[in-house]
């Protein structure tokens, strides 16, 4: 394996490799524990531009139901009651401006669609790694966070569910892209 030394080696499309790739959330509840959590099912891409990291831009659509905490019966009152699942099926983010911060750290800023209910967020995301595999495949690394406040997205269930649940939930990726091979012309 080949490890890509210069940005701009790393422009193309790509497509997240969803058995490398971790999409998670952490929430407090009560008693300051902590819920952790993740999502099974997405599919993601990016196209990265080496050269002017601006033009880059990213997109990712979560299957809702996919939702796991390691408890069915929290699991499932996640999907229905807090997601609302079987009318709202996905959630997705779409990137509208990247900024480069320094060589590996990026500000990606984009609508997250939560419930039907379109905000922005930036993530901060890091540049972690970047390499040929065995089969010639470029495979780049991406992790990060936002910390988002639920409720902005109506996902709150009543009224006693803000003292069980922090509003505050922090999401986190762990992403491994493959460039997609180019086409002939």
């Amino acid at each position: 394996m080949s490890t890509v030394s210069r940005l701009s080696e790393l422009t193309g499309d790509y497509v997240f490799d969803t058995a490398r790739t971790r999409i998670a959330f952490v929430a407090r509840h009560t008693m300051s524990t902590r819920v952790r959590g993740q999502f099974d099912a997405f599919t993601g891409g990016a196209y990265l531009d080496g050269d002017h990291p601006s033009a880059s831009r990213a997109w990712l659509t979560i299957q809702a139901a996919s939702i796991r905490t390691g408890n069915r019966q929290r699991d499932e009152l996640l999907r229905g009651k807090f997601l609302d699942t079987d009318a709202h099926p996905t959630l997705t983010f779409t990137s509208t401006r990247v900024a480069q911060v320094d060589d590996a750290h990026y500000k990606v800023t984009g609508d997250l669609t939560v419930r039907g209910v379109n905000r922005p967020v930036t993530l901060d995301a890091v540049l972690t790694g970047s390499e040929s595999d065995a089969q010639g495949d470029l495979r780049v690394a991406f992790r990060g966070s936002v910390t988002i406040n639920r409720k902005d997205w109506g996902v709150n269930w009543n009224a006693s569910t803000t003292l069980m649940v922090a509003p505050k939930v922090l999401l986190e990726f762990d992403v491994t892209a493959i460039r997609e091979p180019l086409c002939a012309s």
